[in-house]
């Protein structure tokens, strides 16, 4: 008995783009004039030069205090950022993380990173699924097709070990699934466990932010990723590819027979 390759069931059967049409048209372009202005915005206001761990140290009263005083608009607060900062993929996701992390602690502060990544993130897949995604496409390059193959064989393991082990710009990785026709349900459960490993060690230096701040020492985002977390990484990375290895292992059996 022959073992056929069996379907990948986390690849939609229809991924084509809808068209536009008329005021239906407008409203799926809403969204992309949106992030675009939201863009443009923060590099037209030099915003963009306040994303590093210098402006944290130097509000880090104020930040605290307004913490203590509306933890709950904080919270909420901090997640809408976060979603947009990572919808419009603006660089410096990892101060932002580190910044969720003395605010909120390691536990709190890194759960609530991965909500607002995996909601920001999964916002940019929607929209490169309407009629934008050929130009999105385009802005992704060719990593996107490096990544069909990977993709056609097992969507959602294939995204786990990119959220593990960021070969790939975090933003391509969000375009190329859509393009490839990876099914929203997996998406997301991908990037919430494939990005949970490296923001909760990101959110714990967030967490010692403080005391490393009162002595007056500097700490930088290169420090953190030391040869031993880089080791634990790769390898939840290897374990998420086991699967994958079995599933081709069985379909080469399969054709031997």
């Amino acid at each position: 008995m022959v073992d056929h390759p069996t379907k990948n069931t986390d690849i939609a059967d229809d991924t084509a783009p809808p068209k536009l049409n008329g005021k239906r048209g407008l409203w799926r372009i809403a969204p992309f004039v949106v992030l675009a202005a939201l863009i443009a915005g923060f590099f037209a206001l030099g915003l963009d030069a306040h994303v590093n761990l210098q402006t944290v140290a130097d509000n880090q009263a104020a930040l605290t205090r307004f913490v203590e005083e509306n933890f709950a608009i904080a919270i909420i607060a901090y997640l809408i950022f976060y979603a947009v900062f990572v919808a419009v993929s603006i660089p410096g996701a990892a101060v932002v993380t580190v910044t969720g992390g003395f605010l909120f602690g390691t536990l709190l502060g890194g759960t609530l990173t991965i909500i607002g990544a995996t909601a920001g993130a999964t916002a940019i897949f929607l929209i490169a699924r309407t009629t934008l995604g050929d130009f999105l496409r385009r802005q992704a390059g060719g990593a996107v097709s490096r990544m069909a193959e990977g993709f056609r064989k097992d969507g959602f393991n294939y995204l786990l070990v990119l959220r593990l082990v960021p070969v790939f710009p975090f933003f391509v990785v969000n375009l190329a699934p859509a393009f490839l026709g990876l099914k929203l349900t997996s998406f997301i459960a991908a990037t919430f466990i494939g990005i949970a490993p490296a923001t909760y060690v990101f959110s714990s230096v967030g967490a010692g932010l403080g005391s490393v701040l009162a002595r007056g020492e500097e700490i930088s985002l290169g420090s953190v990723m030391t040869p031993q977390i880089i080791t634990a990484l790769v390898g939840l990375a290897l374990l998420a590819l086991i699967p994958v290895g079995v599933r081709r292992w069985r379909e080469w059996r399969g054709l031997r027979r």
